[in-house]
C-alpha cells in the first residue's frame, strides 16, 4: 500500500508514550508521519493511532477480506491480527492464500497468522490438513507474522511430536505463539505457558486469566458476536496495562456495521479506567507483540492514525491508513474489489430418514437423555442429562421442554447424520441450517421439527454454503460462496441480509442474541463441555466421543 500526496492536520493529539494530550500539528509526507509539531489553534477532534483487532476471524464476518476492511475503516480500525484457519479447514493452504492475496487488494493492514490446528481434532471431518512442514513453509512468509491459537493444549502438554514442530517453526523465525486454553489452570497452564505459548484470548473469568497472566502470558479481552468476556475481564487493565489487548474473535455482519474496537474503548473509558491504559491495549500493545507494521503516531511512523469526536465514545470522524484517507464521518472510501470464488462442497440433499433418531440408536437412562445447554454469550455449553421425548418409537424435538434435535451434515462427502438434543434455543417452530460451524464448517442445524431441519438444511446445499431459516412456509437464505463461509458481495448488503434472516431466525421463538453465531460454535470440540461433530457427541472433558455415529448404526 502506497502512501499519497504530502498534507497536513491538525487536533489534539493524544500521546500514549508520555500519557499526555495536547494541540498539535501532524505533517504526512508519502504516507509516513514526517514532523509533529505543538500548535495553537487546532480543530476540536483527537488525534489517536489506529485501532486494532489483536484476534479475529475474518471468515466470521461472512465477509471476504476487502469487505471486511470497508466496514472496519469506519469504526477507526486500521489492522487485524488474522487467524484464517477457517477458511484453511475448507480449502487448506489455497484458502490461506486467498486470504493474503484479497486482502493486498485494498488500503487495510490485515497480519495473518499460520494456522495451527487443521484440522482442529482427529474427531471430525475437515476439509483440508496443514501439516508442521506446511507450517514451516508458511513461517518463512513475510505476510505470515506468528503462528495462529494453538487450540490443541493436550497435545502441548503431552509434548505431541507433530504439535512442537510447528511451535518450533515459529520460534525458530522468531515469530509468536498465540494460545487457546480455555479453563486450564495451575501446573497445566504453567506448562503450556512455558512451551512458548503467549497469549490467550479464551479466558472466561478473572481468576483463570490471572492465573495465566502471572505466569507471563498476555491476555486478550474477548468481545464478539457471541463470547462476550469484556464485562469479566475488563478489571485486569487497571493493574496490567502492558499485557492486555483487545478482539472480537468472531463478529458478524451485523455487529461490524454498528461498531468494532471503538465500543471497547468506549465501554472501557465509561467504567472509569484510564484513556491512556485503554488505547495501550487498543493501539499499542498488539504493534509490539506482534511486531505489526503499524504506525503509532510517532515521527517516522507509516501515518496509520484516526480523528475521533471525544475521548468518551469515540466516534470516527476519519481514519487514515498510510497517509490514505479511508473513511469519513460513517463512509468508506475503500471501493469494492472482484473476487475469486474458492470452495470445497461435496454434499447431497437429505431427506427425513437421515435425521430420524430411534430409541435403540440414542443412550438413555430411565429416558434421560444426554443434552446440550447452549450458553448466551459463551462458546462453553454445559452437558445435562434431560428427559426426553419419545414418539412412535423415535427421539423428537420437545419445543415445551426447550430440547431441540440438532444435526451436523458433513459437507465433504457422503456420510451418516450426527444428531443430539440441545437446550436453551427456544423454538417454538421452525428452524436454521449454516455452514459457518467452526472449525471443520459442515453443516450444523436446530430445529422445532424434523421437516423444518430438512428443508434448511437443503436450502444451504443448494447454495454450497451459507446461513438458512425456515419458517412454516416462509424461507430465507443467505449464500456464502467463498468457501461456505463468506461473500464476496458489497458488505453492507450482505449485512443487512444477514439482519434479516437473523431477526427471523429470533421470531422462532429464540431469545439468543446470536442464534446463528451461537449454532456456528455447537461443533467446535475444543470448546468444552459437550459438542456435536459429524461423527458424534463429543465430551470436552475427556477429549472424546461420546457416542459416535458410523455407517454400521444405519
Amino acid at each position: 500500500m502506497s502512501g499519497i500526496a504530502s498534507f497536513r492536520l491538525t487536533g489534539n493529539l493524544v500521546d500514549v508514550w508520555k500519557k499526555s494530550i495536547y494541540p498539535a500539528e501532524i505533517f504526512v509526507e508519502n504516507g509516513i508521519i514526517s514532523a509533529i509539531r505543538p500548535a495553537e489553534q487546532v480543530s476540536n477532534h483527537y488525534i489517536l493511532p489506529g485501532f486494532i483487532d489483536s484476534h479475529v476471524h475474518i471468515e466470521s464476518s461472512m465477509l471476504i477480506p476487502s469487505e471486511f476492511a470497508r466496514l472496519a475503516v469506519v469504526h477507526g480500525t486500521v489492522a487485524t491480527v488474522s487467524d484464517p484457519h477457517e477458511i484453511a479447514n475448507v480449502c487448506g493452504m489455497k484458502g490461506v492464500e486467498y486470504m493474503i492475496e484479497n486482502g493486498r487488494e485494498v488500503p487495510f493492514k490485515f497480519n495473518f497468522g499460520a494456522p495451527s490446528c487443521v484440522p482442529a481434532t482427529v474427531f471430525e471431518t475437515a476439509g483440508a490438513s496443514i501439516n508442521s512442514e506446511e507450517i514451516e513453509q508458511l513461517m518463512q512468509r513475510e505476510e505470515i507474522l506468528y503462528l495462529s491459537e494453538m487450540m490443541n493444549f493436550p497435545g502441548v502438554l503431552h509434548k505431541d511430536p507433530e504439535v512442537m514442530k510447528k511451535i518450533a517453526a515459529a520460534h525458530a523465525s522468531g515469530k509468536p505463539v498465540d494460545g487457546h486454553a480455555p479453563g486450564l489452570r495451575g501446573e497445566e497452564a504453567r506448562q503450556y505457558i512455558e512451551a512458548g505459548i503467549s497469549t490467550d484470548h479464551e479466558c472466561f473469568t478473572l481468576d483463570e486469566a490471572v492465573d495465566k497472566l502471572v505466569h507471563g502470558m498476555k491476555i486478550i479481552i474477548r468481545e464478539g458476536s457471541a463470547a462476550k468476556n469484556f464485562e469479566a475481564l475488563i478489571d485486569l487493565l487497571e493493574d496490567h496495562p502492558a499485557m492486555v489487548m483487545f478482539c472480537s474473535d468472531d463478529k458478524h455482519p451485523d455487529s461490524l456495521v454498528e461498531g468494532h474496537i471503538n465500543q471497547l474503548c468506549a465501554r472501557a473509558v465509561a467504567k472509569g479506567i484510564d484513556v491512556f491504559k485503554v488505547l495501550r491495549a487498543a493501539c499499542v500493545n498488539p504493534v509490539l507483540h506482534y511486531h505489526l507494521p503499524v504506525g503509532l503516531l510517532r515521527e517516522g511512523d507509516a501515518a496509520d492514525f484516526i480523528l475521533v469526536n471525544d475521548l468518551e465514545h469515540f466516534t470516527v470522524h476519519q481514519t487514515y491508513i498510510n497517509g490514505q484517507l479511508v473513511a469519513e464521518n460513517g463512509q468508506s472510501f475503500i471501493p469494492s474489489v472482484p473476487s475469486d470464488t474458492l470452495n470445497h462442497f461435496n454434499c447431497e440433499r437429505i431427506t427425513l430418514e437421515d435425521i430420524k433418531i430411534r430409541k435403540h440408536e440414542y443412550p438413555d437412562e430411565n429416558g434421560l437423555i444426554p443434552v446440550i445447554e447452549a450458553l448466551d454469550g459463551q462458546l462453553i455449553t454445559n452437558k445435562l442429562r434431560l428427559k426426553g421425548k419419545l414418539e412412535n418409537d423415535e427421539w423428537v424435538s420437545d419445543t415445551a421442554g426447550d430440547l431441540l434435535k440438532m444435526v451436523v451434515v458433513n459437507r465433504y462427502h457422503r456420510a451418516p447424520v450426527a444428531k443430539c438434543f440441545i437446550k436453551n434455543f427456544n423454538f417454538k417452530t421452525g428452524a436454521i441450517a449454516s455452514t459457518v460451524a467452526h472449525d471443520s464448517h459442515n453443516i450444523v442445524a436446530v430445529g422445532a421439527n424434523d421437516e423444518s431441519l430438512v428443508k434448511a438444511i437443503n436450502l444451504v446445499i443448494s447454495e454450497k454454503g451459507g446461513v438458512s431459516c425456515v419458517n412454516g412456509s416462509e424461507a430465507k437464505v443467505l449464500g456464502l460462496p467463498v468457501a461456505g463461509l463468506m461473500s464476496a458481495a458489497d458488505g453492507y448488503l450482505v449485512a443487512r441480509e444477514y439482519t434479516a434472516i437473523d431477526r427471523m431466525a429470533k421470531d422462532l421463538g429464540s431469545t439468543l442474541g446470536a442464534p446463528f453465531m451461537t449454532l456456528s460454535f455447537m461443533a467446535l470440540l475444543v470448546i468444552p463441555h459437550l459438542k456435536l461433530s459429524d461423527k458424534g457427541l463429543f465430551d470436552g472433558d475427556a477429549f472424546q466421543l461420546k457416542f459416535p455415529f458410523t455407517a454400521d448404526r444405519f
